[in-house]
Order: C-alpha cells, then structure tokens, then sequence
C-alpha cells in the first residue's frame, strides 16, 4: 500500500507540474487578475488593463476582462505576455489542452494571435485567427493539435502565452477587449481523410521538380504559409503514416517559393486533394506582375483525387519564372488536405511498391495470393470485415 500511495502522490504531482494555470478569467483571486502582463512592440506600449466588462452581454456577462490598446503606431504584431514560468505555470501539451479559447470584442476584423514560449524563448509560431464580428463578443478556437513540446530539455518548458490581439496593420487606434481564456481536450477528428494520398510513382530525378510530397527530393526554403491576410490556417499532419498539407478555415492560401521555379522543360503539375465541404477550388501558378492564371479544380468530396494539369492550362504565366502558387474558392470554413504537390514531365517511370495495403474491395492486397506457412495446417488468410471498425482503423 504505501508503495501504491507514493506512486499515486507522484503522478499527482507530476500533473500539476505541467499543467497550465487556466481558465484565465480576470475576476479577482482568479487566474489574469493579478499577472505580471507585459506589452511589446506597441510603440508607447501601454499597459494591458483590467476593467469592468464594457458590454457584459451576449457570451459574455463576467465582471472582469481586459483591455489591450493598439496603437497605430504600434506594429501590426503588437501584443501582450504573462511572466513566464509564474503566471500562466509550466505546461506540456496533451490530449486535454491542445484546443485554446478566447473570448474578444473588437471594432475591426483583423487577426488574432496566440502562441507559447519556454523561459529560454523557444517557441513556434503564433496560430492566428480573426474574428467575424465587430462590437459584440465572440469566441475564437485555436487548434493546436499539431504543436510540438520543446523537442530537447535546453529548449525548457512551456510556461508564457503571448497574445497578439489586433494583428494587422492598423489605420487608427484600436481598442481590443479579451477574456475567457480556456484549455480544452482535442475532439476526434471528423471529416478527414483515413487513408493517405496516393503514391506516386518513381521517377527519375530530371523528370519531376517537387515542391511537397514524401517521395520525392522537395525544392529547399518555400515558405507554405506566406502572410497574405488570410483566414487559412496551414498545418501537417499524419495521414496513415504519411506527412499531409492541411488548410483548415480555407479562403484562399498562398505557397512562397525560395527562388524562381524554371518549369519549362516540365509538362504538367500534379496534386493529390481531399475534402468533405469545400465546393470551390482554384489553383493558380504565379510569376512576377503579378500574372496568375487559374485552374478550377473538379471536386469529389471525402476520396482522394489525384489531378495532372497541363502546364499549357497557364496561359500567360511565365513558366521560366513561377514564384508562387495560391488556391482560392474557399469561405473560411472549409478544409482541405493535400499532398504530392510537384511538376513532372513524361519519361521512365518505375513503379514503386504498390500501397497502402489496405485489403478493401478494389485495393491493394484484397485480391492477391497470400500464401500462409510454418502454421501446422496452414488456414489460409482470411479477407473478412473489420469487427472493430472503432479508434484509428474505421476501414471496412
């Protein structure tokens, strides 16, 4: 028993180690009152305020919340940080705080940021979300399903939230007010692909220039996430196994390329896509003007659908010279997933080990000859339907 109880006392404390002082309320004797709040790059950086609640109504009818003045000034990442370490603790993200809420009540729409940082200022980047409505409050969802913890132990530990509340450049003074902070577990994932995109085969290397995709060399420094003003959030994920693009709250997204892509001696893009509610998809190729030219892209919702495009459907663009690919159609609700992003031109194609063996009807390993041995009678394999179809494996 007391080996029981000491095991107990240490996962205990071990979940209040790393577990985030939330919900940050601003009520007093509760979490935000009373914080070390630091402003930045707000020119005079006035001090983050706390005050009664200017329209307690709707979502929110609290007492306390703040208030974060950004100046015109100020740059358009002008924000606000707890004291790291004390206020907001030490924490490590799991399966029940990877979803952040916050409340605002802004004037204008521009961008919201929030992101984490250890106390040697190791950090990834802000996810940003804007907000839909003005003067009234809203509740902005940052997924952070994909953050990573610091990978090594000098990297330190989360512990700051920095908040950048009005992430735009800004044509006046605004007033933004926040509250409600909140750390929720993650839902299972709905509408997504189960299976990953479809291999491609092998070429040889002179043959296809590569710009996302696991199985081929991928041109170095492109940028997937240029700030264009775009409601998209761009993130990787793991799909079967296989690194995916996915562009959640899609509107439009821009690719940056490091240099100039000189495509010409290729002859058509290729690009996997799935998606369960997007109806609108372009893709365009851009070089410098700009000149863009679009490509409507045909959707079958929830399947994988691989798409070849003939470079020669890009009139106008200067093939020499492609700096940028953008896609637009969307709403600012919609999801797409992509994969095997490259251009390719004719040539020896050896084909690659056929996957993912998935045993469904028309697939891969359904109808091949498997051959059982070293088992007495060697029954043979069986192709049946799954009798769990529950957790990570729904196939049939």
């Amino acid at each position: 028993m007391r080996k029981f109880t000491t095991l107990m006392m240490m996962l205990f404390v071990s979940s209040l180690i790393f577990a985030q002082n939330a919900p940050i309320t601003f009520e007093p004797g509760e979490y935000g009152a009373d914080w070390t709040w630091t402003v930045f790059e707000n020119e005079s950086n006035p001090a983050l305020e706390i005050i009664d609640n200017p329209d307690a109504s709707g979502i929110n009818t609290s007492s306390k919340v703040a208030k974060f003045t950004a100046l015109q000034a100020g740059n358009p990442w002008a924000g606000v940080e707890s004291q790291v370490g004390v206020d907001l603790g030490t924490f490590q993200w799991n399966a029940n705080n990877r979803i952040v809420k916050i409340m605002v009540w802004k004037t204008v729409i521009s961008d919201v940021g929030i992101k984490f940082a250890t106390e040697t200022g190791w950090a990834q980047l802000e996810l940003k979300v804007p907000n839909t409505v003005t003067n009234e409050w809203e509740e902005l969802t940052f997924d952070f399903s994909n953050a990573n913890n610091p990978p090594n132990p000098e990297n330190g530990t989360l512990g700051q939230i920095i908040i950048f509340p009005d992430f735009a450049a800004r044509a006046q003074d605004n007033i933004v007010y926040f509250d409600n902070i909140t750390f929720n577990a993650a839902g299972a994932p709905t509408d997504q692909p189960t299976v990953a995109a479809p291999a491609p085969p092998a070429r040889e290397p002179g043959d296809v220039l590569s710009v996302f995709s696991g199985a081929y060399t991928d041109v170095a420094g492109t940028n997937f996430n240029p700030g264009w003003g775009q409601t998209t959030q761009v993130s990787f994920v793991e799909i079967a196994g296989n690194e995916t693009m996915k562009y959640a709250s899609f509107n439009y997204q821009g690719t940056q390329f490091a240099s100039a892509l000189n495509v010409t001696q290729m002859e058509t893009l290729h690009l996997d896509m799935w998606t369960a509610d997007a109806t609108s998809v372009n893709i365009f190729l851009i070089s410098p003007g700009p000149v863009e030219t679009a490509f409507a892209l045909p959707i079958t919702p929830n399947q994988w659908v691989s798409y070849d495009i003939p470079l020669t459907a890009f009139t106008g663009v200067n093939l020499a010279d492609v700096i940028q690919f953008k896609f637009d159609g969307g709403n600012g609700s919609q999801t797409l997933y992509l994969d095997n992003l490259y251009f390719y031109k004719e040539g020896s194609v050896t084909e690659g080990p056929r996957n993912p063996i998935d045993f469904e009807p028309g697939g891969f390993g359904a109808d091949w000859t498997w051959t059982v041995f070293e088992n007495a009678t060697n029954p043979p394999l069986e192709i049946i339907a799954n009798p769990d179809p529950t957790g990570i494996n729904t196939s049939a």
